[in-house]
Order: structure tokens, then C-alpha cells, then sequence
């Protein structure tokens, strides 16, 4: 073995990103659905994926959750849980119309866009909402007020825009985007409209943006950044693309440690690791063990933020589990977020 060789294999570290994994709607939402399966016993209808996460929903699956598309595929009189995404009135209408009972686990976070959504469509301001044309979340907010709002879908969008009245415009906006690509998005509407608006108070969600600064902060000193999360996760996506503009030579996303190409490592010595807000914990230490059975057994934390953020059930489970003299308080323990492998 030569000097070299030594070198490079003592080299190789990772860099672990904190916070990473569950934030605190996803983590409300998952109990949500454990919580209506133990109450009213499986079958539990979820509709939409309850979190952008494959394990999770998997997992679900097992106990009972069946997740279905539209809520007319949900027999009458069952339960549904609405997926964190959070849905458009017209879907609550649905809901009352097959005497369904419903329990809501919209993030707290969206819920706060919607209110926002109603209220600037009450004043009869054009609203502009920045997001992803199809996402669920963006679905969900339009329907709130489909007469104001016009979808921006990223930088490009902004020459397509068109409003009734310049001067009374207000941009909102999907909580899981790339917080860079949405101010540059709103720098360019401002450009156009210079009397827009912003939201009281930032649309990203606290997770998102931590998630992205720890990125941001790895990057430099990356080969190779490892994000954990399913392809149709908003926020997981935008790691993968904020670690590569940020300077690491090369990014994949990944549900599971043994999508890991053997060859991502050719010529790598610092491999950053991460994980979208709806991932248990449980798969990035599947990874850790992958890289360290490779060599990459160094792993270094970079704090970037500390998250003490919690949500309360929704009031529908609260109500339930009071009247049978249970707790209605979320648990925070690892398990919960998948710590043994499981979600309890």
C-alpha cells in the first residue's frame, strides 16, 4: 500500500447534517394516523400520501392505513385523514357529503398559508403563489381562493404573470421550497410589480430552511452529498439541488442505503448526509452503516440550527382520546420518529 493510499483511505469522513429528518407537521401527522388506527381500528383511510416518504407510508400500510386518492374512493361513514399537504374546502364538502368522519393533519404551517390565502382574497388582492404546478400543497392553498390566485412556478414563470391591479398584489408561497430560488422568484415579481406585497410572515417552513442551511454549510467540503427521501418529496428534492449550488461535486437522493451506487464513491473523501423533514431517522443511520462499512466511518456533525418546534394533535383525536381518558400530548421519544426502525 503506498503513502497515498493511506492518506485517502484516513480521509474519508462524513458529514452529518443536524436537524435533518422529521419536522414537527410530519411528525404530528404520522401519530395522527397511529393514533385514529389504535382508536377506531384498521382499516384507517389517509388520503394523498399521509407524508411524501415511501417507508412511511409503507409502514402505515401494514397496520391498517389504506391511502387512497380522492376522498369519493373512501367508503361512507369511515374515517379519513386528511395528509399533512392539507386540502382545498371543496374536499371537506366531499367528506360531509359521504358522512365521513375526518380528521385533519395539515401542517399547522400550511394551515397559517391558507388563512393567509383567505384573507388577502377577502381584500381582493391577486395573489401570487409561488410553487410547484401539481404539488399537493400548492392544490390545497389554490383552492382556498381559486378566483385570486395565480400560480408562479419558479423564476422563469415571472413574464407570464399577469394581474387585474399592480398596485394591490401579494405573493405567498409552497412551505417546502429552495428558500434562494423563491427570493430570486419574488426579486423578479418585485421588479415587475413594485408594489407587491409580502405575507406577514415567512411562508418556508423553519424545517425546510434549517434542512437547506445545514446544505449550505456541507457543501464546500463535500464530494458527495447523500440526501435521504422519496422523489416526490418537495423538500427532500431541493437538498439535492441546494447542495450542488452550493459547491459539492456531486448529489443523489435516495429512500433506501442500498440504492447507493458503489460508484458515487470513486474519488470521494467527504460524503455529507442528510435527510428530508418526512424521513425516520432509522434510514439514515442504514446509510451511516453502508458508508462505514466502506471505510467512511468518521462521521462529524454540523449544527446548523437547533429545532424545539412541537405541534398538538388535531383537535378531532385530542377530543377522542380525552373522552376515553387518554392523552392527547404527542410523544417525542425516537421511536416515534422511527428510531427503532418502526413508526409506533
Amino acid at each position: 500500500m503506498t503513502a497515498t493510499t493511506e492518506t485517502t483511505e484516513q480521509a474519508k469522513r462524513v458529514l452529518l447534517a443536524a436537524p435533518r429528518g422529521y419536522c414537527a407537521g410530519v411528525d404530528r401527522a404520522v401519530v395522527t394516523v397511529e393514533k385514529a388506527l389504535e382508536l377506531y381500528g384498521p382499516p384507517v383511510y389517509v388520503r394523498k400520501q399521509i407524508v411524501h416518504n415511501k417507508h412511511v407510508v409503507t409502514t402505515l400500510e401494514k397496520r391498517g392505513a389504506i391511502f387512497v386518492e380522492e376522498t369519493d374512493e373512501v367508503p361512507e361513514g369511515a374515517t379519513v385523514v386528511f395528509s399533512a399537504h392539507g386540502v382545498a374546502p371543496v374536499v371537506h364538502d366531499e367528506a360531509r357529503t359521504l358522512s365521513l368522519r375526518t380528521i385533519d393533519a395539515t401542517c399547522p404551517l400550511v394551515t397559517k398559508v391558507h388563512r393567509e390565502a383567505v384573507r388577502f382574497a377577502k381584500d381582493d388582492y391577486d395573489i401570487l403563489l409561488i410553487g410547484h404546478e401539481g404539488h399537493e400543497e400548492v392544490v390545497g392553498t389554490s383552492g382556498e381562493a381559486p378566483e385570486h390566485i395565480t400560480l408562479v412556478d419558479g423564476p422563469d414563470d415571472v413574464d407570464n404573470v399577469e394581474v387585474r391591479d399592480p398596485d394591490k398584489v401579494v405573493w405567498l408561497s409552497q412551505t417546502t421550497l429552495s428558500v434562494d430560488e423563491t427570493m430570486e422568484t419574488v426579486r423578479r415579481l418585485r421588479e415587475k410589480f413594485p408594489a407587491l406585497q409580502d405575507p406577514p410572515s415567512d411562508d418556508i417552513c423553519y424545517a425546510t430552511q434549517n434542512r437547506q442551511l445545514a446544505v449550505k454549510q456541507m457543501a464546500p467540503e463535500t464530494d458527495l452529498m447523500i440526501v435521504v427521501g422519496s422523489r416526490n418529496s418537495s423538500n427532500s428534492v431541493r437538498l439535492v439541488e441546494v447542495a450542488i449550488e452550493h459547491g459539492a461535486r456531486d448529489g443523489h437522493l435516495v429512500d433506501y442505503a442500498d440504492e447507493i451506487e458503489e460508484s458515487w464513491l470513486d474519488g470521494v473523501s467527504t460524503v455529507g448526509v442528510t435527510s428530508g423533514a418526512s424521513v425516520p431517522e432509522v434510514l439514515v443511520r442504514d446509510v451511516l452503516e453502508w458508508l462505514a462499512e466502506r471505510g467512511y466511518g468518521e462521521v462529524k456533525p454540523v449544527i446548523a440550527a437547533e429545532e424545539s418546534v412541537t405541534f398538538a394533535l388535531p383537535n378531532e383525536l385530542r377530543r377522542e382520546l380525552k373522552a376515553r381518558g387518554q392523552s392527547g400530548d404527542m410523544r417525542h421519544d425516537a421511536a416515534a420518529r422511527g428510531g427503532d426502525g418502526h413508526l409506533h
